[in-house]
């Protein structure tokens, strides 16, 4: 038997692991759900509810458990989704921050859940990779202005064309 991923990120909630994983799995398209456990009798959660879900998202495996309300959320993790079109970013854009999720700055948003996200164009270390110090500052303080971020906007700041 091989290893697919040796790491799988687990997520702590609060009672909401399998309403998040199936929301999960609506967004993000070659997804499912793999297995539902519950606790057993004498457990610390009641006997026969969600205890974890596996779950798969575009081929990476995740674990939800349902921990309790000892921990939550914060923007010291976050996942990336890196997204080849602005149509892409758009949609996770959408998908993520509706009923209950948040807009941040430079492309973060929280869902609905607590979960930190980072969407992003692909093209973006480019932008500010590129040799050119004014191209790169000309992008940066126009991403700085921006929540869900807008390749074509950047790029065009970057070339010192006007926001229009």
């Amino acid at each position: 038997m091989s290893i697919q991923h040796r790491i799988t990120p687990n997520l702590w909630f609060d009672g909401q692991a399998e309403a998040a994983a199936d929301f999960y799995v609506s967004v993000f398209k070659d997804s499912r759900i793999l297995s539902v456990s519950r606790y057993p009798e004498g457990a610390p959660g009641p006997a026969g509810t969600v205890m974890t879900v596996d779950f798969e998202l575009e081929g990476q495996r995740f674990v939800g458990i349902n921990g309790g309300p000892q921990f939550t959320f914060d923007e010291a993790v976050s996942f990336e989704i890196r997204c080849e079109t602005q149509d892409d970013v758009d949609y996770f854009w959408e998908r993520l921050t509706a009923e209950g999720g948040a807009e941040g700055q430079c492309g973060w948003l929280k869902d609905r859940y607590g979960l930190s996200w980072q969407v992003v164009p692909v093209g973006m270390e480019e932008l500010f990779a590129d040799p050119d110090a004014d191209r790169v500052q000309r992008a940066m303080q126009a991403m700085l202005t921006m929540s869900k971020l807008d390749i074509s906007a950047l790029r065009g700041a970057a070339d010192g064309v006007p926001a229009s």
